[in-house]
Formats: C-alpha cells, structure tokens, sequence
C-alpha cells in the first residue's frame, strides 16, 4: 500500500487556529465595505503584534465594535474608547483604537464604494513564490493604496499593513507554489 501523500502548506506553525485561517480565509477573494474595513482594522491592530494574537481575539473585537457596521462604529465617542482601553478581549491600544473610529467615519464620507478603492489596487497576478523569501514585505500597489488611503483621511495604514491586506483578501496569492491552499484561494 502507498504512503499517503503530506499536505504541504506555508510554514505557518503548528497552531490549529493559524492553520484553519491559513486553510479557508487567508488568500481568498473578500469583498464589501464592512468586511474590508473589518479586516482593515484587524489588520492596523495586528501592527507590532503576531497574527496569532489578533486572530485569537478576532470575535471579541468582532463584538466591541459593533461587527465592524462602519456606521456604528463612526458614532463612538470618548466612553467609548474608555470602554474599549479597559476590555482585556482586544489589544488596547489608544492610537489604533482611535484610528478604527476615525477609519470608519472617513469610510463613510467616501464617494465610491470602500471595496472597490481597495481592490482598485489589485496587482497582475505574478509567479508563485516558492519561499517565504519571495514573498515582499511591500509592492508598488501597496504603496500606491496607503498613500491614496491617508490622502482621503484613513488612519494606522501603512504600505506594509496595506500589503498584509491585499494577502488576506486575496488581491494577491502568496500561498507558496506547492501549498495545498495555493488553488483554492481561487487567485493566480
């Protein structure tokens, strides 16, 4: 009888939680307004921190603010932001605390969909990387978006954050060419 063949992923860990992430959201295709900026968020507080961290808090911070209802989260004011710096669930940083509220009320005074500014940035699919050292911290397009994205008043969202963005949301596909969510991640 023939050996089973191993799964081949990216050299995420052994932490079930990052592999089921690695598995069915990270790379694929996101779309609409409070999903982006959800993700958006997650992605400025995981600044300085592991994802890990972030994705271990995900439905705590899903909760506090408000499902991420850009609506919702625009109408928080200073009790709300003591509340949020005394809740252990999230990481409880003032700046970016801040920075999500301001986020939200800029979202909402955009002209054009939120989603498609975002995927506005997305870059031609290229090769497979074959290594984690293929894979760049920054693009051209992701530079492009943080600085179109500070220019119309967005808040905690550099070029590397905008990069990790354009990850999670499928705009590009960094599974690695042999990871077994390479093609469901439906990106080239």
């Amino acid at each position: 009888m023939a050996e089973p063949t191993p799964v081949v992923r990216c050299p995420w860990g052994e932490d079930p939680a990052m592999t089921a992430y690695h598995d069915t959201e990270w790379g694929r295709e996101l779309r609409g307004d409070r999903e982006l900026f959800e993700r958006m968020s997650l992605e400025a507080f995981q600044s300085g921190l592991s994802w890990a961290i972030i994705l271990r808090k995900r439905e705590r911070f899903r909760e506090v603010f408000a499902g991420f209802d850009p609506e919702v989260v625009a109408g928080f004011g200073e009790p709300d932001v003591a509340r949020l710096l005394d809740d252990a669930g999230i990481v409880r940083n003032r700046r970016k605390i801040e920075a999500t509220i301001s986020n939200a009320r800029t979202l909402l005074a955009l002209d054009e969909s939120f989603s498609d500014l975002l995927w506005s940035f997305a870059p031609p699919p290229r090769p497979a990387p074959t290594s984690f050292a293929d894979v760049p911290a920054t693009t051209p397009e992701s530079i492009a978006m943080a600085k179109t994205l500070k220019k119309k008043g967005f808040r905690f969202f550099g070029p590397t954050t905008a990069y990790a963005l354009m990850q999670a949301t499928g705009m590009v596909n960094d599974h690695l060419a042999d990871c077994v969510a390479r093609p469901a991640s439906g990106v080239a």
